[in-house]
């Protein structure tokens, strides 16, 4: 029997943009008849997009979805095709269908509901009940959705059925220890059922998820037969051997650095590129202070958008160093974006002046500071309002889980690339980057952040010989600290009894949970954790527990 050639269509469908979907499917359809695919196949969705959230209960969207799936069903002719879609039947049901011959010839529904960490399936969709599988070229295919292949049941339901390859469709999104997960349990999968696996998902940017694509091709005996790059749109070609019941991918895309520091600046990247062209923003503003997180958020931004959509501004007070100043205006001037100086101290002494009939009689405390930093959130947001640029934040997923952030002050923007990401993740992410920096160019001492700015202590620079040491722990400990407790989930006694100084581990967790108020209120930001804040962990604002 000959191989079952397929098209794999590793792409971002966004959500709500049904017309724009339904266009990209028949266009990429189209290229897979060229290339005498068999099948072509669409991510989880693909019509309405993943999430879509409340959308799905307007009953307008999900006709136009099922009119985008009738429409398309119309030019299967000489191609068949699986393209997920919201399907309502009184009910809504995660559905994939199976197109061939001009029409939805199967439909298949999604059987396991994922309801935890970013998922919210279960406030939609009522669960399938069975595996479908089509006969293709002599082939039995099966067709799942995402959790499906993640659960055992509908697998093996499907290879009972006398399934030789399972086909998943998938909109997963992206952490950082997705990918080795991922493969364990297709190749679990595989072993079990003796059948093939082909496992296709989504890319792009969703509010606060960014999916990777990392596509795989499994081959019967649970070995991995191919793996796709992260953060790439392509048509992956693979063709299927049913002797055998193997997979054997053609011409897929390669990248150079597949290391956790690429994916992870790949994802941050793709995050910021496509909330800002998704919702229609010309370009971006950024507060650079010298800092190593406004240096590293500058960076993402102009290799998310060209640094001709970037402005940066510097505002220094008096306490701002030289160091500082010298480093932002190298930075700009090296990436090429707009940049800008403007001093806060007129504005700050007016404030000051205003406030002090009611300061009077309080000595100078940590008021004053954040007046400062409040002092560049205002002006931050009048620039954004009048330039129409989106504001970024620059806080990083340390300062955000202590509070160790001013609310309306460094906390303003729109959109925070960093608020999932460790602050000693963000020195290993600047380093990376000037390495690749260096790498592309040829010459060692490139660089794309200053590497003054990466060696330097931190320090917000709100006083005199400030540190962030001064109110909290050295990073390293913090940090680990933090992602027991939240990633982990582990109490404060299993924390300690893991080396960690008693006091500390108290201080720590005691200004995560009081700070949830401050988190409530901050910008949405790329998940790119196992636990990260925002949609994925709800802690209450109001709570006893301690």
């Amino acid at each position: 029997m000959a191989a079952l050639r397929l098209a794999l269509a590793q792409y971002d469908f966004p959500v709500g943009a049904v017309a724009a979907n339904t266009a990209k499917v028949q266009e990429l359809m189209a290229e897979a008849r060229a290339g005498h695919a068999a099948l072509a196949v669409f991510p989880e969705l693909t019509i309405s997009g993943y999430p879509p959230e409340d959308l799905l209960l307007r009953p307008s969207f999900l006709a136009a979805c099922q009119e985008s799936m009738q429409q398309l069903a119309a030019q299967t002719n000489g191609l068949a095709a699986i393209v997920g879609f919201p399907h309502s039947q009184g009910e809504v049901f995660n559905a994939a269908a199976f197109l061939r011959g001009g029409e939805i010839a199967q439909v298949t529904h999604k059987q396991i509901l994922p309801n935890y960490g970013v998922f919210d399936d279960k406030r939609y969709f009522r669960p399938g009940r069975t595996s479908a599988i089509a006969v293709l070229d002599g082939v039995r295919v099966a067709y799942l959705i995402c959790e499906d292949i993640w659960q055992a049941e509908p697998a093996a339901a499907a290879a009972k059925a006398g399934a030789e390859l399972i086909v998943v469709i998938n909109a997963s999104p992206w952490d950082a220890a997705k990918q080795t997960t991922r493969e364990e349990v297709l190749s679990a999968r595989a072993q079990e059922t003796g059948c093939a696996v082909v496992y296709l998902n989504l890319v792009g940017g969703q509010d606060e998820v960014v999916y990777d694509g990392g596509s795989l091709l499994v081959n019967g005996d649970g070995s991995i037969a191919a793996r796709a790059p992260a953060f790439v749109d392509a048509l992956l070609w693979a063709d299927f051997d049913p002797s055998d019941r193997t997979l054997r991918a053609r011409d897929w895309p390669s990248v150079p650095d597949r290391s956790h520091e690429a994916t992870l600046y790949a994802a941050l990247v793709r995050g910021v590129r496509d909330y800002i062209d998704k919702n229609g923003f010309r370009g971006v503003l950024l507060g650079l202070s010298g800092g190593i997180d406004s240096a590293l958020t500058l960076a993402l931004a102009v290799d998310a958008l060209g640094p001709e959509r970037v402005t940066a501004v510097m505002m220094p007070m008096r306490y701002t160093s030289q160091l500082s100043l010298d480093g932002a205006r190298e930075q700009a001037e090296r990436l090429g974006v707009e940049y800008h100086v403007l001093g806060i101290e007129p504005a700050y002494d007016a404030f000051i002046t205003t406030l002090t009939p009611l300061f009077q009689g309080k000595p100078a405390d940590t008021t004053e500071e954040n007046l400062q930093s409040r002092t560049r959130g205002v002006m931050l947001m009048a620039l954004s309002n009048k330039h129409g640029r989106l504001l970024l934040a620059t806080g990083n997923k340390s300062e955000m889980a202590v509070g160790y952030a001013t609310l309306y002050g460094d906390m303003c923007g729109a959109y925070a690339p960093l608020k999932d990401v460790y602050k000693t993740e963000v020195y290993r992410l600047s380093r990376w980057r000037n390495q690749a920096q260096a790498l592309q160019t040829g010459k060692p001492d490139d660089w794309t952040i200053p590497p003054a700015v990466i060696e330097r202590p931190p320090s917000a620079e709100l006083r005199d010989n400030q540190t962030d040491q001064d109110s909290l722990p050295p990073y390293d400990e913090l940090d680990a600290i933090l992602a027991r407790f939240i990633e982990d989930e582990q109490s404060q006694a299993e924390i300690i009894a893991a080396g960690y100084d008693e006091n500390t581990v108290h201080r720590v967790v005691r200004l995560v949970l009081v700070n949830e108020f401050k988190r409530r209120q901050s910008a949405p930001g790329p998940r790119v954790t196992t636990r990260a804040f925002g949609r994925e962990r709800r802690y209450p604002i109001t709570s006893g527990w301690k």
